[in-house]
């Protein structure tokens, strides 16, 4: 009897105990990290692109391992606009952006993604560029308005990018050293003006090389996840790390280590660095032992900077046969890489045709913490957590049309299922022409069915005048509404 009752008292505690075998049991609150890469193509990594010709095994690696989204989208196809929408789940139309220079776009007391998850308990942090201004009054004193003012409890990193002066690094609040030096234009040959080593003439922080802000955002990146992993474990917060790369935008400045090492160039050697910086950001988060709690997003801001001659002269697609590139309408501009990897809930090795927009993040981070957004958060934002964990209808739409403004200039842009419309001629963006005045009897827009015609070169305006009148009054509907959910 003895014996039974010790076989029994064993057997129940088997039960009990973990198994080696036993998938691990995500914390309710994951660590959320956002890498943010500036200007890269859809094509550029060869998870997207087999003919590829930079190696990108840092980010294929995160699809194989997560969910890879094939129309994924930033709100805007500029650095700025794209920002704005990933921050408040709004469109950037919605507000005057040009202002960013010297007045922040995110107003005070605006849901953020930081404030959102901040409310929720996680500690959170930005590295990287911010590029949605700050109320500007000498770089001596404080700059309101930024990260730490929109729900980060740290930032440290650059106004905007690493080709628009003046070039500083911020911590908090304040210019580490202000921007009391010079540095003059500098252009590469061989390219065009705004491609290769550019940058522009302006005030910069002495001392401070433009060569070495990739590597210094990962070493700080890398610090915030160290200092996470050395907090006692009864007084660790959930982490949100937005880490802001300003790469590979221009200047594009590869290291001797990657120089020639692409089959595309300085840019794809640059891409090569990139990925190389983010396999640190990935070593970083294993030596902590947060990858396996950690929901990890990987998305470019918008699409490169990269015109026919440049394919034509490396073989090489960095919109991987889309139409277009950064600022663009079309499809190069704004359908961006974006990957998931969060092993609790999202299958590993596994694609969606899904239509998102980066505003959905806010509202999909929400119900993953079980939130509720306040009222007049996120008006463009809709949840995709459905998608992410297998759940959501292959052929149900998980949120509503995609409206957005190109990026140089008035040009608008509608995504209804199958069915894009452009309400003018031309790119609206750095491709030329951007805008095209319509002769007689030409289309006064654009009208193309994705599925059919994912490189936009067969214009449907005419042939289907009612799809056109439906998707303008769609269009002009969310743009004179508040919101569009």
């Amino acid at each position: 009897m003895k014996g039974i009752t010790i076989a029994i008292v064993c057997l129940l505690a088997s039960l009990d105990a973990p198994h080696a075998a036993d998938p691990p049991k995500p914390q309710a609150k994951p660590n959320i990290v956002i890498l943010l890469v500036d200007d890269m193509g859809y094509g550029d990594p060869g998870c997207y692109n087999p003919r590829s010709k930079i190696a990108t095994p840092n980010i294929d690696r995160l699809a194989r391992e997560g969910l890879r989204f094939t129309d994924a989208h930033a709100p805007g196809p500029l650095c700025h606009p794209s920002r704005y929408g990933l921050m408040t789940g709004r469109y950037p139309f919605r507000t005057d952006i040009t202002r960013w220079p010297k007045q922040p776009l995110i107003e005070k007391g605006q849901v953020t993604l930081a404030s959102l998850l901040r409310d929720q308990g996680y500690h959170t942090a930005m590295v990287g560029k911010w590029h949605l201004g700050f109320r500007e009054d000498g770089y001596d004193q404080p700059l309101p308005g930024g990260p730490v003012d929109c729900g980060f409890d740290s930032f440290f990193g650059l106004r905007a990018s690493t080709d628009i002066p003046p070039y500083f690094y911020i911590r908090g609040n304040r210019a580490v050293v202000p921007p009391t030096g010079h540095i003059a234009e500098n252009h590469s040959e061989g390219w065009t003006p705004t491609q290769g080593a550019f940058w522009r003439e302006g005030g910069i922080a002495p001392g401070l090389e433009l060569k070495d802000v990739l590597p210094r955002l990962t070493d700080e990146a890398c610090a915030v996840i160290n200092a996470q992993a050395n907090k006692r474990p009864d007084a660790r917060q959930p982490l949100m790390l937005y880490l802001a790369y300003t790469a590979p935008h221009t200047p594009w400045l590869p290291a001797a280590e990657f120089a020639g090492k692409s089959g595309a160039g300085m840019y794809g050697d640059f891409v090569m660095m990139v990925d190389a910086e983010i396999g640190r950001v990935l070593a970083a988060l294993e030596q902590a032992d947060l990858m396996r709690d950690t929901l990890l997003i990987f998305a470019s801001d918008n699409g490169p900077v990269w015109h026919p001659a440049d394919v034509a002269r490396f073989g090489h697609d960095a919109v991987g046969g889309l139409r277009g590139m950064k600022a663009d309408a079309w499809e190069g501009g704004h359908r961006l890489p974006f990957i998931v990897r969060w092993p609790a809930r999202v299958e590993a090795g596994t694609v969606t045709d899904q239509t998102i927009c980066f505003t959905d993040l806010l509202a999909t981070f929400a119900e993953i913490c079980g939130a509720k957004l306040p009222a007049g958060a996120g008006p463009d934002s809709f949840s995709f957590l459905p998608v992410l964990e297998g759940r959501q209808p292959k052929a149900k739409p998980i949120r509503g049309p995609l409206v957005m403004r190109a990026g140089s200039s008035p040009a608008m842009m509608i995504r209804s299922g199958d069915w894009k419309l452009i309400n003018q001629l031309g790119s609206g963006g750095f491709t030329q022409p951007k805008t095209i005045k319509p002769g007689p009897g030409d289309p006064a827009g654009q009208l193309y069915n994705l599925r059919d015609d994912l490189a936009e070169t067969n214009n449907l305006y005419l042939k289907h005048p009612e799809i056109v009148a439906r998707l303008e009054a769609e269009m002009q509907r969310i743009v004179n509404a508040e919101s569009s959910r």
